[in-house]
């Protein structure tokens, strides 16, 4: 029988136990369920055709690893110091940060774990490009005014696509900067709004328009077509469903990418919404906190 994997996020195991259901084990973050892949938000990484691999000391774990493919990651949940002595004899994997907008990875990398002391539960072919999803880049400590910039950073990246040069970018909840600094260092024009102002040097740069106004009473057809909506709002996932419905039945809007931040309890309803919608994506993004990201980009 198939077998999938699913690893969570730090912290956030209980939203994915939810969303997955009926589950076959829990192993630290590591979740198995029988059967062929799921959609998953709430899964960091998902191994994908587990295999359990009997070993007879450390030596052969490594063989019978190197005997799959070259790039492993190790997953260790228990058993540290063996699961340890097997990635020493393993070919070094020390992916270095990215430097936006480079691409994501694009050699094999395998996930593994040690169960028990002599089975390996190891997967050839993950979701992410990432090691256990965690997408890493060369930060830039000065010019974004916060740190959210990273989330939009990784979201692009796993995407594949950026806004080029002369795109028209509609930042929502743009305060006071952070997406809008990357929309325009990739060369968008880019028109932020926010009931509260941009950092002076993000409303000083060359193509940002900033509007003080709420994002949710902008209307689609005042602002004609734009090729990217990005929000980072914060306001209950329900609210942004409606703003999103807003903009697509407009059709004014070719790509989004929104964050849907969860305040109390995670809205796995609404969440379920967003997934359901045709051409999208749903991902608790590496830089995500208690929210997922949601990518639709046009055909």
């Amino acid at each position: 029988m198939t077998l999938t994997a699913y690893l969570a996020a730090d912290g956030f195991l209980d939203q994915l136990v939810a969303e997955l259901g009926d589950i076959d084990a829990v192993h630290g973050r590591l979740v198995l369920k029988s059967g062929p892949p799921v959609p998953a938000a709430w899964a960091q990484n998902a191994w994908f055709d587990v295999q359990r691999i009997a070993i007879d000391s450390i030596a052969d774990a490594a063989a019978k690893l190197r005997a799959v493919q070259r790039n492993w990651a190790l997953y260790a949940f228990h058993l540290h110091r063996r699961a340890a002595l097997i990635e020493a004899k393993l070919p070094v994997v020390r992916p270095k940060p990215l430097v936006f907008p480079q691409p994501a990875p694009t050699a094999p990398l395998g996930s593994w774990t040690l169960l028990e002391e002599r089975t390996v539960l190891a997967a050839a072919r993950c979701a992410s490009p990432f090691r256990h999803g965690e997408a890493r880049f060369v930060e830039d400590k000065a010019a974004p005014p916060n740190r959210a910039y990273l989330k939009l950073w990784e979201a692009l990246t796993l995407a594949g696509a950026y806004p080029a040069s002369g795109d028209l970018c509609l930042d929502l909840g743009a305060s006071p900067g952070g997406w809008t600094w990357v929309l325009q260092g990739l060369g968008a024009r880019v028109v932020a709004v926010d009931k509260a102002p941009l950092d002076p040097r993000i409303a000083a740069l060359p193509g940002v328009e900033a509007r003080r106004e709420s994002a949710f009473a902008l209307d689609p057809a005042a602002l004609g077509p734009v090729d990217w909506l990005c929000c980072d709002v914060v306001c209950y996932p329900s609210r942004l469903l409606g703003l999103v419905r807003r903009w697509l039945d407009a059709g004014r809007a070719r790509n989004f990418v929104c964050t849907l931040k969860f305040q109390g309890p995670t809205d796995h309803a609404t969440a379920r919404e967003f997934a359901a919608i045709p051409g999208s994506r749903l991902l608790h993004l590496f830089h995500n906190k208690h929210e997922l990201t949601w990518i639709r980009l046009a055909d």
